[in-house]
């Protein structure tokens, strides 16, 4: 192990030891997860793609790598991983085998107060105590975070003849493993794949990386499938698509949500108000979020988040179009919300049922 340092966009410097020496600069955004478990479900989650990770739970790699059976893809999307501590040598081989620098020996707990009072920020893991960050013609740091796909549409459930499309932004797999319990054929498509004119029945719409308003394709196919009136539900980034479809913008939280312990408040629309129903905790992993007074007529926050307020979901009052801004596939985190995949079969029963 090599002393090094994570150098944040403000100048301030973290110091610790990288097992990957030698090996040049490491950059990305750098985001913190309060997880106490679930580390190889947070690297694999392509929503981290871009991003250098910070475990603020102090010792990580306790009980190894799981079977690449339980990943959320197929490989580790973040950028860098930092740790107080990593124990024995299975997580850090995994992490190697990936080209992935970690960083451990970092005071965490203060690198967490940091990025929770100054906000999330851009950081490099380098040898340097110091660096001069290549800057574009505005002045601004040269970044951006690098979005995730499929390369072409893929078929699950094919002994069912009704279609679900699925549009992959950076789906998680546990999204298609709970998609594949419904009774419907799933097609995974590409983000910018126009499905529009095909004969499905729902539309699903990932969770995935970065700004939501870079993905203008999506946003522009998601404003059609609205006017088919057809079922439409959205997790995480597939909300925040959704809230700018349907008319509101997004904007960036301080220092997002990410963890598994985010507690939640769900309600329902009773005609022209609003009725507190539940509370949940929930597993969630965004740095945007809906912002609720640009929230056309017809629309409503269907969950709230009690720690800030935040919009955690919004849903029409008569269409059949729902989201949720937390992951009720859970992987990591608690199942508490996998109702939700329920409720989005029955919305597409009673939709075939009472076309409109």
């Amino acid at each position: 192990m090599n002393k090094s340092n994570l150098i944040l966009k403000d100048g301030t410097v973290f110091s610790g030891e990288i097992s990957r020496p030698g090996r040049g600069v490491f950059f990305g955004e750098v985001v913190f997860n309060t997880g106490m478990t679930g580390y190889v479900e947070s690297l694999t989650d392509p929503s981290y793609s871009g991003q250098i990770l910070v475990f603020t739970y102090p010792l990580i790699g306790n009980y190894g790598v799981s079977p690449r059976s339980t990943w959320e893809s197929e490989k580790i999307h973040a950028a860098g991983v930092v740790a107080s501590e990593v124990y024995g040598t299975e997580f850090s081989d995994w992490l190697e085998e990936q080209n992935i620098p970690l960083m451990t020996g970092v005071d965490t707990r203060a690198l967490t107060k940091h990025l929770r009072s100054k906000g999330t920020m851009l950081g490099t893991i380098s040898p340097r105590p110091s660096l001069i960050y290549k800057r574009g013609s505005k002045g601004e740091l040269e970044f951006k975070i690098p979005l995730v796909t499929i390369p072409k549409p893929k078929i699950y459930n094919d002994k069912y003849d009704k279609t679900i499309i699925a549009v992959d932004c950076g789906m998680k797999e546990n999204i298609i493993r709970e998609l594949s319990k419904l009774s419907y054929r799933i097609k995974r498509v590409p983000m910018d794949y126009d499905y529009t004119t095909e004969d499905f029945v729902g539309v699903f719409l990932s969770n995935g990386p970065g700004d939501p308003a870079d993905y203008t394709e999506t946003i522009r196919i998601t404003r059609n499938v609205y006017r088919q009136n057809k079922p439409v539900m959205g997790i995480c980034l597939g909300s925040q698509i959704m809230g700018i479809a349907a008319g509101a913008k997004t904007y960036k939280l301080k220092f997002g949500h990410r963890g598994h312990n985010q507690p939640v408040m769900m309600f329902d629309a009773t005609r022209d108000t609003l009725h507190e129903t539940r509370c949940f905790i929930t597993s969630q992993n965004h740095g945007y979020a809906v912002d609720e007074n640009t929230l056309p007529h017809g629309w409503y926050v269907n969950f709230r988040n009690l720690n800030d307020g935040s919009v955690e979901g919004v849903a029409h009052k008569t269409k059949p179009f729902f989201s949720v801004q937390f992951h009720p596939e859970a992987c990591p985190g608690p199942t508490d919300t996998k109702f939700l995949f329920g409720k989005f079969e029955a919305l597409i029963s009673k939709s075939e049922t009472n076309p409109k």
